[in-house]
């Protein structure tokens, strides 16, 4: 059987705890899953593959963006070795000559740390509301990367609406100006209120990603 967008979402949530497992960068991550969704787009994956295909894209973005990605051994082991060394390096070649080694590519990150940047270097901006902020929104753009319904949103607009939520939710007082992502108050309204929505259904997940005291100044995440 080919994947599907449920085979999708738990192999993007299997390997949110495992990026974190490894102390990868959220940009590690993101990098991940956009070239996993890219490959998808191109190549049929039979399911019984979709773990290897994960673990390889992870591979591929932290020998992009991490000083010290974590080694083949050791993600093998994370498939239970279920897997071989081999296996591995051949399906790493085959995703490389797919993207024709064009792995560079924007995302949800980059956008987040942009925009919270420009936050920073705006007038009388609170340093930290706009932490705070950034904390909340990577965790809430964290939750939307394993669900399929968000891959039709462009990076920066997930980033910007983020942010957006974030603030909403922390009732900040200066919040950031959503302009500076050049898009209409209706594409953020949009994209805001389907986050709103993910928020809603997965308050401990939420939770469990953030950091202590980002997370007691959100009482509305209760408890599911």
């Amino acid at each position: 059987p080919q994947v599907t967008a449920e085979a999708r979402c738990k192999l993007v949530s299997w390997l949110i705890p495992v990026h974190r497992h490894f102390g990868l960068s959220f940009e590690a991550l993101c990098l991940a899953v956009n070239i996993l969704d890219r490959f998808l787009g191109t190549t049929p994956v039979a399911a019984d593959c979709f773990q290897l295909l994960g673990v390889t894209a992870l591979l591929i973005a932290c020998k992009q963006v991490e000083v010290h990605p974590p080694s083949v051994k050791e993600l093998l082991a994370l498939c239970c070795d279920a897997f071989t060394r081999q296996q591995l390096r051949n399906l790493e070649c085959i995703v490389l000559h797919r993207l024709d080694f064009d792995l560079a590519a924007p995302t949800v990150s980059f956008f987040l740390e942009h925009f919270s940047q420009v936050r920073l270097e705006a007038r009388g901006t609170d340093a930290g509301e706009a932490a705070d902020a950034r904390s909340l929104a990577a965790a809430v753009a964290e939750l939307s990367l394993a669900d399929y319904a968000f891959t039709k949103y462009a990076p920066s607009l997930l980033a910007a609406s983020s942010l957006g939520l974030a603030d909403r939710l922390l009732r900040h007082r200066s919040p950031l100006d959503l302009r500076v992502s050049g898009y209409s108050e209706e594409f953020l309204r949009g994209c805001m209120d389907q986050l709103q929505l993910l928020v809603s259904l997965n308050g401990q997940s939420l939770s469990l990603l953030l950091p202590s005291e980002v997370v007691q100044k959100c009482p509305w995440l209760g408890n599911d």
